[in-house]
């Protein structure tokens, strides 16, 4: 059995993935009428995002980015818009908690089925600098709804 060549199969997949919503990311754009919203950057990269939320009750019901940046960056944006979309903030921090474990090395978070296509950043964490670039998005979220909350 060739697990090497399984590994990979596994890493290019995730690589085509990453690619995929960096080319053509979803929930970009700006949302007119939006409850809340957030722009960070990355002073090391210069990684921008802004992000608008519309809520539901206690959940997002909506959410677009814009900004510019690596593909860590934005395919992360993208992919985080999908999964947190219908969630609740309680939902969205515990995804948020998870997906930092996967940044900070945590592979049991790698096989958590409710990261969805973020799984496909698990690499990240071996490249320390480009940590913040995959959670910039979520850092932008976090205050989206702490501004909210306020």
């Amino acid at each position: 059995m060739s697990r090497p060549e399984s590994s990979a199969q596994i890493a290019a997949l995730y690589q085509e993935m990453i690619l995929d919503h960096y080319r053509r990311p979803r929930n970009k754009g700006t949302l007119e009428n939006a409850d809340a919203s957030a722009e960070m950057k990355n002073p090391l990269c210069g990684d921008e995002i802004a992000l608008q939320v519309a809520f539901n009750g206690d959940g997002v019901s909506d959410l677009r980015f814009s900004g510019r940046g690596c593909a860590i960056s934005q395919a992360s944006a993208s992919m985080m818009t999908q999964l947190v979309k219908g969630k609740s903030a309680e939902e969205i921090g515990a995804l948020r908690n998870r997906f930092r474990d996967l940044m900070l090395g945590d592979q049991s978070a790698a096989g958590d089925e409710k990261l969805g296509s973020l799984r496909a950043l698990s690499g990240v964490a071996r490249f320390p600098a480009r940590v913040k670039c995959a959670l910039l998005a979520w850092n932008a979220l976090e205050s989206a709804l702490a501004d909210r909350g306020a």
